[in-house]
């Protein structure tokens, strides 16, 4: 039997500046490949567990992943989708593809739907499994060229091996016992907050993953996710979906409303009314006076580097430092700049340097003069580190060439790439203890919640205003299908239109390779 699996991942965020090139992917290719996914806690891990347990052969043409940013190059694109499309062609008896759900191309709005179709374009015979993101904008032509997609029903994702090992079940069985599974694609007009699709806390999302499950346990369903959605991207059919796969058309049919109208339902919970940053940089400063162990935690979530941000907005930090903040640890903040002038001048040096708001934001029509600030540098690193998890556990992991600036008011990590906080060694790796600040700001939303709330005193979340922020009216969306809520508060819409696909082979598989 002869499997092929592949990862290709990207999140993109149409407002952003932040380029992608095939470079930002590290794509690993064809044994490479291999190597990389086998035993990662992704979803290409388990498709090949799956694959190790059948004794199937095995052909991975590429593990390529990429931080959320602008829309994807071209010419990156094809050369990773053309290794997945030409393995395919050479026949094969299953494929499994571990995407995310919301890539755009510089000319494309929907890679993954054009992933897709070219895969059923030359293998219209051969059950294809596909894992997808809680944030993945779902599209038609993604669910009519699937037999089986599955989403991650954790945010912060740490379901991504359990999802694959989803996907490759259902697989199994359309091998095994001739499965000829069953799509309902439901896709209330609605535009979630990313804040607010928090599993781990109660609201809509919560219940809406919950019913998923108890519908998952009822005989002939085989599959229910719930997608939040993307709401940065600037495509047709982006917000939130639901997709649900059966043994028969009524049951997909039957739970995808069931699930749709639940959200729509509860739509208004699922906007995230943010604060001013001066009230919540004041709130942080009150609860910063107050007794309590470990830092008040600030999360900036307009800029937050897991949704497509700069990474380099000052915002928040320039607002701490203004309302006298103290004992400040922030970061990381890309500058590639700042963090030469700093290596330049050396541990112990005093220098005066100007930090942040390099990248102009064109599409939201800011742009921002950085931060001059003076200070020691109290460290410089190669910003590598090994992830202790719960996400991505045991990944190695490089921010660039990074550098400690101590203002004697904050302690700020810059470093020469855009890097999501993962885990307290990117801090501990250039000697900032996180634990022992009294403010410790994050270019966060969510990832970093599973390692830094549990070391907090509390969480206050920063509107700053960039690329990834929640004000919704700092984006014109163009493509967009309206209306759709919450930018037009008056929408009818009813559950009961749903899509329907089902994969109409029943009996033996053809047999691409032995």
């Amino acid at each position: 039997m002869h499997f092929v699996v592949a990862r290709l991942n990207h999140e993109t965020n149409t407002f952003s500046p932040v380029p992608t090139p095939l470079a930002s992917f590290n794509p690993r290719w064809n044994e490479d490949a291999l190597q990389v996914g086998r035993g990662s806690r992704t979803a290409m891990g388990a498709f090949l567990a799956f694959a190790e347990a059948r004794g199937a052969e095995v052909v991975t043409p590429i593990f390529a992943t990429a931080n959320p940013s602008g829309p994807v190059a071209d010419e990156a694109f094809e050369a990773m989708v053309v290794a997945i499309v030409d393995a395919v062609g050479k026949g094969c008896d299953a494929i499994l593809l571990d995407l995310h759900g919301a890539m755009v191309t510089d000319s494309l709005d929907d890679g993954e739907g054009e992933l897709l179709g070219r895969i059923r374009a030359v293998a219209p015979d051969v059950p294809v499994g596909v894992a997808l993101d809680l944030h993945g904008n779902i599209t038609e032509r993604m669910v009519a060229n699937a037999d089986v997609l599955v989403g991650f029903k954790t945010y912060p994702h740490v379901d991504m091996y359990e999802t694959g090992a989803h996907v490759a079940r259902l697989v199994g069985r359309m091998l095994d016992e001739g499965l000829a599974p069953k799509r309902a694609w439901c896709h209330p007009p609605q535009l979630a907050h990313t804040l607010k699709m928090n599993t781990g806390i109660p609201g809509a999302m919560q219940d809406a993953i919950a019913a998923a499950r108890q519908a998952e346990a009822r005989s002939g369903i085989l599959a229910v996710s719930v997608f939040g959605g993307f709401p940065i991207a600037d495509t047709p059919e982006a917000g939130v979906s639901v997709v649900t796969v059966a043994e028969t058309a009524d049951l997909a049919a039957e739970v995808a409303r069931e699930i749709g109208g639940l959200l729509w339902e509860r739509r208004a919970e699922l906007v995230y009314h943010e604060e001013p940053l001066q009230q919540s940089v004041a709130a942080a400063h009150a609860a910063g006076e107050e007794e309590g162990q470990g830092p008040v935690l600030l999360l900036d979530h307009g800029d937050n580097c897991m949704s497509g941000g700069t990474c380099d907005t000052m915002d928040v930090l320039g607002e701490a430092l203004a309302q006298g903040l103290d004992d400040i640890v922030v970061g990381p903040i890309c500058d590639p700049d700042a963090v030469a002038a700093m290596m330049a001048a050396g541990v112990g040096a005093r220098i005066r340097v100007k930090i942040g708001n390099r990248v102009a934001m064109p599409r939201i029509g800011i742009s921002k003069d950085p931060l001059q600030l003076g200070g020691v540098v109290r460290a410089l690193g190669d910003g590598e580190y090994t992830i202790s998890g719960p996400t991505y556990t045991g990944m190695r992991c490089f921010m660039g060439q990074a550098a400690v600036l101590d203002t004697g008011q904050a302690r700020i990590l810059v470093t020469e790439l855009p890097h999501e906080p993962w885990d307290l060694a990117v801090f501990t790796s250039v000697g900032l203890d996180p634990r022992a600040c009294r403010h410790l700001i994050l270019k966060s939303r969510m990832y970093c919640r599973p390692v830094f709330e549990p070391i907090a005193r509390v969480v206050i979340e920063c509107a700053s205003r960039g690329v990834t922020s929640s004000d919704y009216k700092l984006f014109h969306f163009e493509k967009l299908i309206r209306p759709v809520y919450p930018l037009e508060e008056d929408v009818l819409w009813r559950p009961e239109a749903v899509r329907l696909w089902q994969t109409i082979r029943t009996a033996s598989w053809p047999r691409g390779r032995g």
